[in-house]
């Protein structure tokens, strides 16, 4: 390994160890995670991603599990989609300082790609990957707990969790306007491990978003939570 990219792999680990308080064996690994497809490397942190989104939803529904003894199975999952979601897996990312760590390509670096939050979820989910396959599902569920336990012990009631797309549909049935429209702009990416550009509009009142993620469901919610801050911001709807 070249001596820069040593030194980069030295830097996720400490980085990881005062962050996440985990200490990894294979940098490698790690690096690899924090990598992001747009800096043309061979290995980066798409399949990571996919492992870790899998290893989060087993950890957190655990952790939910024995954390409402009394909930109901959709409570649950409501619980669930809540703290797995893009938007606080952004969050705790950014708190993370994640973004100092990634690997982007020239035009991502240019574009603010170290801020984006989808990026920063997406990549997020890939250490929790690296975490797994380096020390095992209990050293990934320590990680998960350190991270999301004290999100999780705030969670409002879950009858008041919807995502962004329920939120936008009931504002905008309520004021009487027409529903969204989701369009999907550009599909990019091998076939396990596509990438979805979405476009969220409401003509109505002459606004758009556009967002990206790594499954359709995922890039309309952002698109959608973008459109809501749009609204907000222009006093609509």
């Amino acid at each position: 390994m070249p001596g820069a990219a040593v030194h980069a792999a030295d830097a996720a680990v400490r980085w990881a160890s005062a962050r996440l308080g985990y200490e990894c064996r294979d940098a490698g690994l790690l690096r690899a995670a924090l990598t992001h497809r747009s800096a043309g490397r061979r290995i980066n942190n798409e399949r990571l991603e996919y492992l870790g989104d899998a290893v989060l939803s087993f950890v957190v529904a655990e952790m939910l599990f024995k954390e409402f003894p009394m909930a109901s199975e959709g409570e649950l999952s409501r619980y669930r989609a809540s703290l797995v979601s893009g938007e606080v897996l952004g969050e705790v990312a950014a708190g993370l300082d994640i973004g100092d760590e990634l690997v982007l390509g020239e035009g991502e670096l240019k574009s603010g790609g170290f801020r984006r939050r989808s990026i920063l979820a997406d990549a997020l989910e890939a250490v929790v990957g690296a975490v797994y396959l380096d020390g095992g599902l209990d050293a990934a569920r320590g990680v998960a707990e350190r991270l999301l336990q004290p999100r999780m012990r705030s969670l409002p009631a879950a009858a008041e969790l919807k995502d962004p797309k329920t939120r936008l549909q009931e504002q905008l049935q309520g004021a009487g306007r027409a529903l969204p429209q989701y369009t999907v702009t550009e599909v990019s990416g091998d076939p396990h491990a596509q990438v979805f550009r979405v476009v969220c509009e409401v003509p109505s009142l002459g606004l758009k978003a556009e967002a990206v993620g790594s499954s359709r469901r995922r890039a309309e919610q952002e698109a959608a939570r973008l459109l809501l801050e749009q609204a907000a911001a222009a006093g609509s709807p």
